[in-house]
């Protein structure tokens, strides 16, 4: 019973957030008007990342022998251009810098579950800080934030290209063209659009929340090792390396193809609202 609550504390402890509660102005409180630190802060500071990769591989564009930092930066904007040509049938200056902001910036902040579990909340503890969530795609307040932003951006550019009239029309008279039918066409439309947001951030949050969740009950083969036989904690802590190791290499992918996708349908989205039947 020791080890079986000792192990579901353990796992609590990685799922809890620093919180601040705004309304109270304390640390560790909850409540609506609480902010999540860790979130907003490796979010914040792999956003500036992505940002100051991009700029000084820019800066450093010569016609000659290119940097490493060149190419990988023409790399990935030849990558985030590809995308947008297959997918964007629209003109909009927005939608590649767009594209290549949201891949860059959700493959950096799905990376950090590759990280062990333990590293980074360990090295916070000594500062004193007791909870820590390093992987701000596993929080859905920020996977929702991001899949929003997309909505508002698809409800914004569905009414400048096609005009209120025509917006309330596609709502309204699709699939059937006839007013008897409005009421139900609304309800399809409505349900078709909202769902677009809402499938974008549990489709990140349940795929990144699941690995984080596997890579903590690997991290528990050897969570008591210290009152075990030596042969017993060398035997799971091989096993232990083994199955870490084995996940990671499949969690790349994941990750990899978790920030492919979300770029992917921003852009389909968004495709879709420039559309002018």
């Amino acid at each position: 019973m020791t080890e079986m609550v000792s192990s579901t504390n353990y796992i609590k402890h990685h799922l809890t957030y620093l919180t601040y509660n705004v309304s109270d102005m304390k640390l560790g409180s909850g409540g609506f008007w609480t902010l999540n630190l860790d979130t907003l802060f490796f979010s914040i500071v792999l956003g500036i990342v992505v940002c100051g990769l991009m700029y000084f591989g820019a800066r450093k564009v010569t016609t000659g022998i290119p940097g490493k930092l060149q190419n990988f930066a023409e790399i990935m904007l030849q990558f985030a251009d590809n995308q947008v040509k297959d997918c964007f049938h629209g003109k909009n200056n927005l939608i590649g810098p767009l594209a290549l902001t949201i891949f860059l910036w959700v493959f950096l902040m799905n990376f950090m579950d590759i990280l062990p579990v333990d590293i980074l909340p360990a090295l916070a503890q000594t500062g004193g800080i007791h909870y820590l969530k390093v992987v701000p795609t596993n929080d859905l307040n920020l996977t929702f934030g991001l899949s929003l932003s997309v909505f508002i951006l698809i409800i914004f550019y569905s009414i400048k290209i096609k005009g209120v009239k025509k917006f309330i029309k596609e709502l309204t008279l699709q699939p059937f063209n006839h007013p008897g039918f409005i009421p139900f066409n609304l309800l399809l439309e409505v349900v078709g659009l909202v769902a677009k947001p809402i499938s974008l951030a549990l489709r990140l949050f349940g795929n990144l929340y699941a690995g984080e969740l596997i890579f903590i009950l690997i991290a528990l083969l050897t969570l008591n090792a210290a009152t075990s036989s030596t042969l017993a904690t060398a035997t799971l802590g091989s096993a232990q390396f083994i199955l870490a190791l084995a996940w990671s290499i499949f969690h790349i992918l994941v990750i990899t193809l978790q920030a492919f996708i979300f770029m992917v349908l921003t852009i389909v989205y968004l495709s879709l609202a420039h559309e002018d039947h």
